[in-house]
């Protein structure tokens, strides 16, 4: 061993979840240490991660309350509109493919939220880089490169065993590197899911007219079709198509992607030219049985890995790691241990529930409109004529979509965790 530390929590894993949960803990009172496999400088980088994300007004309130919303927002794009369509041929998000099709607009509900839009478009790599900036200032101890090789549960703390030989030893142990996590399995938490045979192409483009902060998703049956605003008359590309057809639009030549990228996109936003590298993401389903272990919490994609179809899958993470650095900031105050059985229990029953409902409705979701079948397309498009005309129905998706519903952790309400 070259080494032992003593923390409140360990994280494996600095991604954005992991990275947003240390510093709540570190906010709430905790001593935290954060173990990555990458530099969390090259997190940064416009070569890591391709993708944007749409955070919820709520999401927002909370990297407010982490002290990184006010360097995000520059690089925030507004969504004050979606508009949601249903066709079969490419070109169609110029236009509604039927009579059937959804619009979500933020003036409806604004009363309630604020004035905040339905929520904000920002490139991960500004996220990445905002919360590894904050989390170098936490006072937080951060491990990377670092991986964690082993992890013990003792009667009253865990000894997590890097790749180094390096022990660290803590209350707990939080699992937040994403799917195939090195501590669920560790803690003997199974995992249940499957593939959907998509994948995701996901590329910038610049536009030949300004979106006017309107995100457009289309759904053909090789999958969904999303146009996402972001700042400076740019959007990104969330194009899902079979695996295979996927794998030969990464491999195909720039001008050949280029046509193939103009025929789906359409004429209605001028030309679209493809600004830095693509990126593919293979697209599955993988929950975790559990949330918890002893002396183990998971969070993020380690504890639930959902289908992007609702730009859904980080704000559920986040919300996760506002709920457990909640929970053991309280138990912490009080001089409880805060990686025993009953602590870790709170979290995951006051989680669970949506964790649950959530996945399957995305799953759900996504297999409705994956889906050719003449009746099936019948039934969705009266199902989305008849949304679009109820709107308190309307206003009931927009709030839940600005993660406005439900028992909101406080810093999700814009309250910091800071005694």
């Amino acid at each position: 061993m070259k080494g032992q530390d003593r923390f409140d929590v360990v994280v494996s894993g600095g991604g954005m979840a992991g990275a947003a949960f240390a510093l709540a803990a570190v906010q709430g009172g905790l001593s935290v240490a954060v173990v990555d496999a990458a530099p969390l400088s090259d997190q940064a980088a416009p070569t890591f991660d391709g993708r944007a994300t749409a955070l919820s007004f709520s999401s927002f309130r909370m990297l407010d309350a982490l002290g990184v919303g006010e360097e995000l927002r520059p690089r925030a794009c507004r969504m004050d509109r979606i508009l949601v369509t249903d066709g079969r041929r490419p070109g169609a998000a110029s236009r509604p493919a039927s009579s059937a099709f959804l619009r979500f607009d933020a003036d409806e509900i604004a009363d309630g939220a604020g004035g905040e839009p339905l929520g904000y478009m920002v490139e991960n790599r500004w996220i990445r880089a905002a919360l590894t900036q904050a989390l170098t200032r936490s006072g937080a101890t951060v491990l990377a490169p670092a991986s964690v090789h082993d992890v013990k549960v003792g009667p009253g703390s865990v000894e997590v065993e890097l790749a180094d030989g390096r022990v660290l030893t803590s209350s707990v142990v939080v699992g937040a590197e994403g799917r195939g996590s090195t501590v669920r399995k560790a803690a003997g938490i199974d995992a249940l899911g499957w593939r959907y045979g998509q994948s995701g192409v996901v590329a910038t483009v610049r536009m030949e007219r300004d979106h006017g902060n309107v995100a457009h998703e289309h759904f053909l049956p090789g999958g969904p079709f999303a146009i996402l605003p972001l700042t400076d008359r740019r959007a990104s590309l969330v194009w899902t198509e079979t695996t295979r057809r996927a794998e030969a639009l990464r491999a195909a030549s720039d001008e050949a992607f280029q046509s193939h990228l103009m025929r789906r996109f359409g004429p209605f936003l001028g030309e679209a030219k493809v600004e830095g590298p693509r990126f593919v993401y293979p697209i599955a389903l993988e929950l975790a049985e559990r949330l918890h272990a002893p002396r183990t919490a998971l969070i993020g994609d380690a504890a639930h890995a959902v289908h992007p179809v609702a730009g859904q899958g980080f704000n559920m993470g986040l919300r996760g790691a506002a709920v457990l650095a909640e929970v053991m900031s309280d138990a912490a105050a009080i001089g409880e241990d805060v990686g025993s059985e009953l602590v870790l229990e709170r979290y995951a029953r006051w989680r669970r529930f949506d964790v649950a409902v959530l996945s399957a409705g995305f799953d759900a979701f996504v297999r409705l409109f994956s889906n050719d079948l003449p009746p099936v397309r019948l039934a969705r498009d009266l199902g989305m004529a008849a949304v679009n005309r109820i709107v308190p129905l309307r206003r009931a998706f927009m709030h839940e979509a600005g993660g406005a519903t439900g028992d909101l952790p406080k810093l999700m309400r814009g309250e910091s965790l800071a005694a």
